[in-house]
């Protein structure tokens, strides 16, 4: 335990210079890493207003579309909790969801995949955990698509998340895949992780039990802040 916190397991994490994954050898320090304290600026400002969010923030199906459309693809529920290293729900905190369409491409400009845009899909998301932690989107499952990183890379179906602390300077990004689907195992990035079990916590289950008949199947992704095995967090493997 360090001041309060359980303490993290280095060996959890990718290296930052991983050269199967070829962005990594332009994107890694060349130096060792600086610790410095953050500022109460930081910790305590900007903050999200909550009040903010729209009832339709976090169905991703409907919340970009023209009235009386719907998002194309097979519909899904994604929901789970957010806790910390004890286990303990942490409550009221933004998740923000964002990724490509069914067909495997997403909006934004500089987008090099030739699969067609969904005119009623936006590929973000974002809702407020409620007391119990638990947070929970409706959505199109994603499409894998090819990138530039060798002759014939892939990235496998997934969802990008971010889990925001007090302020916008807290902020954990990770991404969640599907249970079952091989090419997980055959992407460079999930190659970059060391641990077969972090991996693993990047794996969205399959929970029938929750599923929506006749509408969506839902898959179950919890995320742990901190302590030993927290999920891997692409941007701050110490946590928040």
């Amino acid at each position: 335990m360090t001041n309060g916190y359980t303490a993290r397991d280095r060996a959890w994490h990718p290296p930052a210079l991983t050269p199967l994954y070829k962005t990594s050898v332009a994107r890694s320090p060349r130096f060792a890493p600086l610790g410095h304290a953050t500022s109460a600026s930081e910790e305590t400002g900007p903050v999200f207003g909550h009040d903010i969010l729209g009832p339709k923030d976090n169905d991703l199906i409907t919340n970009f579309a023209a009235p009386g459309e719907m998002a194309i693809g097979p519909r899904i529920v994604v929901q789970g909790h957010v806790r910390d290293e004890f286990g303990r729900p942490v409550p009221h905190t933004l998740v923000e969801v964002w990724q490509a369409n069914a067909g495997g491409r997403y909006r934004h400009k500089k987008e090099g995949y030739l699969a067609p845009l969904d005119p009623n899909f936006g590929g973000c998301g974002r809702c407020i955990t409620d007391e119990n932690g638990f947070y929970e989107f409706l959505t199109v499952k994603p499409g894998p698509y090819p990138w530039p990183n060798g002759p014939d890379d892939w990235r496998p179906a997934h969802i990008h998340l971010s889990v925001f602390g007090h302020s916008f300077a807290q902020r954990l990004i990770t991404q969640l895949y599907f249970e079952g689907d091989p090419m997980i195992w055959q992407c460079p990035i999930v190659g970059t992780i060391p641990s077969k079990e972090a991996i693993e916590g990047l794996i969205a289950r399959l929970d029938r039990s929750n599923s929506l008949p006749m509408n969506a199947l839902c898959y179950q992704f919890d995320i742990t802040l901190r302590g030993r095995r927290q999920t891997m967090f692409e941007n701050r493997p110490e946590g928040l």
